[in-house]
Order: structure tokens, then C-alpha cells, then sequence
């Protein structure tokens, strides 16, 4: 257990680190709030010129204290420690760092993809750096409804915000950078290595499993189940495999049964047995 919150918080330093690079160099001195607090200390810091990270810092203080007495004392520490990284490493880099671009669509494409990477980083060590992501956290903790996608619903007032305080262009862009920021989220979460599940339906469905067994190497489960319209009785095989193995499934199922019914979908994890460790 100490072992792997050591790694937890290595995690929330690096993703802190990357959030507030992507900050320093894309979307602060392009004028792109792409939304949390981040964005509005953002338009704070073009207002007053107060320091950005001083700002996210103050703005944060509520949103922990109800994530605290929400989520527990672990949860509790992570993001304090990520809050405090991040708003750090923003007031550290920024009088060191200057624009890699003035392109505003360069610097929303890149200030997501690396915000995201960066957050999503900070989402798998069990951490937030507060804000709208910290909000993101406990709508995914209560509803099941991914990070990325609770992001995007929470920051859209703030590209408002920044839409009338800067012009709806700015605010245009920061909008892409949010998509981008979310999207890139939930593909360091759920990871590229995408399975495909494959429900079949067929009259030979002894033939189909002794096949995906003893070829391709893969567990099947097969359950019973009954037509809607017929009424008849049929079994149902259900396999996870790669990419690579599906045009050797479909020619190996048809080879067997022209007339099964194939159902092929993406899954973007599997864990257990034979894929991805479950970890605790």
C-alpha cells in the first residue's frame, strides 16, 4: 500500500507539472480559458494581473472542503497536494516560460492534448488539482459518467465567462481546447489498447466455441437465450479479442455457420483474466 501511493503522488507531481506547462506555454499567454479555475484565473490575471497560480489556489480552498467531506481524508490529501503542485508549478514556470506559439488553433490543440495528458495522469494516481476537475471527479463517483465527459459539462460557463470578457473567438478556441483536453482524458484513462467483444448467435454454437478455444486461444462464455419473435430457443457465445483477430473470427464463423447472427463492438478496457491486471 505505501508502495503505491508513492507512486500516486509521483503521479499527481508529474500530471501537475504537465497541466501547468501547458498553461505557461499554450493557453495564458494566448488568452485561451479553457474553462475550471485555471480559466477563470486566467481572465482574473488579464483583469488585475494577479498571479495565476495564488488565484487557483484561493478559488480551490471551498471546492476541497467539499470534496473532503464528501470523498474522505485520502481523497482529501491527494488533492490538496494537487492543488498546491499545480498552482506552485503555474507561478514557477510562467515568468521562465514564454509562448511556443501565437497561433491560436496550435496553441488549443496542444494546450488540451497536453493538459489532458496531464490531468489524466493526475485522474489514474486517484488525485485531482481541484477546480471543475475535482467536480468532474465526483460526478464520475456518484454517476458513473466518465471524467472527460464531466469536464466538458462543467467548463462550459467558464468559456462563457471568457467569451464576454475577452471576445467570442478566444472563447471559440477554448472551447476546442476543452474537447481536445477531455478526449485526451479518458485515453490516458482507458488507455489505446481498444478490444473488440463479439456476441454470436448460431445454431452451431458447440462448433463456434471448440473453434475460438482451441484457435485462437480465448476464453467464451456461452449462455441461453430465447427469440423474440420465434420464440426459439438459442445459444449465445460471448468472446473478447483483439483487433487483430477479428477477420480470422468472421471468416472462422462463417466457415462454420453462413447464417449466424455476429454482433462486433469496441471495448476500451478488460480486465481480468488473460488482459489487464486488476489493481487495487
Amino acid at each position: 500500500m505505501k508502495k503505491r501511493t508513492i507512486i500516486d503522488y509521483l503521479g499527481i507531481t508529474a500530471g501537475s507539472f504537465l497541466i501547468a506547462l501547458a498553461l505557461t506555454v499554450f493557453l495564458v499567454p494566448n488568452k485561451i480559458a479553457a474553462g475550471g479555475v485555471s480559466g477563470l484565473a486566467t481572465v482574473i490575471y488579464y483583469i488585475t494581473s494577479f498571479p495565476i497560480g495564488i488565484t487557483m489556489l484561493i478559488i480551490n480552498i471551498p471546492l476541497f472542503l467539499v470534496g473532503l467531506k464528501i470523498m474522505g481524508t485520502s481523497f482529501g490529501m491527494r488533492t490538496i497536494y494537487g492543488i498546491i503542485s499545480l498552482s506552485v508549478f503555474t507561478d514557477l514556470l510562467q515568468p521562465h516560460m514564454t509562448a511556443l506559439t501565437d497561433d491560436l488553433l496550435l496553441a488549443s490543440i496542444y494546450g488540451g492534448v497536453v493538459g489532458g495528458i496531464g490531468l489524466g495522469i493526475v485522474f489514474r494516481s486517484r488525485g485531482t488539482t481541484g477546480g471543475t476537475d475535482m467536480i468532474a471527479s465526483l460526478i464520475n463517483y456518484f454517476t458513473g459518467i466518465t471524467v472527460g465527459e464531466g469536464l466538458l459539462i462543467a467548463d462550459g460557463v467558464v468559456v462563457a465567462l471568457a467569451g464576454i470578457f475577452f471576445n467570442l473567438e478566444v472563447a471559440l478556441y477554448a472551447a476546442v481546447t476543452i474537447f481536445i483536453t477531455s478526449q485526451t482524458i479518458d485515453i490516458v484513462q482507458e488507455g489505446l489498447n481498444f478490444k473488440k467483444g463479439v456476441l454470436i448467435i448460431s445454431d452451431k454454437a458447440d462448433e463456434i466455441n471448440q473453434m475460438v478455444v482451441n484457435d485462437l486461444n480465448r476464453g467464451i462464455t456461452e449462455f441461453e437465450a430465447k427469440g423474440g419473435y420465434t420464440g426459439n430457443k438459442k445459444q449465445v457465445l460471448l468472446c473478447i479479442i483483439s483487433r487483430s483477430e477479428i477477420s480470422e473470427l468472421k471468416k472462422a464463423v462463417s466457415k462454420i455457420d453462413e447464417e449466424a447472427f455476429v454482433i462486433i463492438s469496441n471495448v476500451n478496457e478488460v480486465l481480468g483474466e488473460g488482459f489487464t491486471e486488476i489493481v487495487h
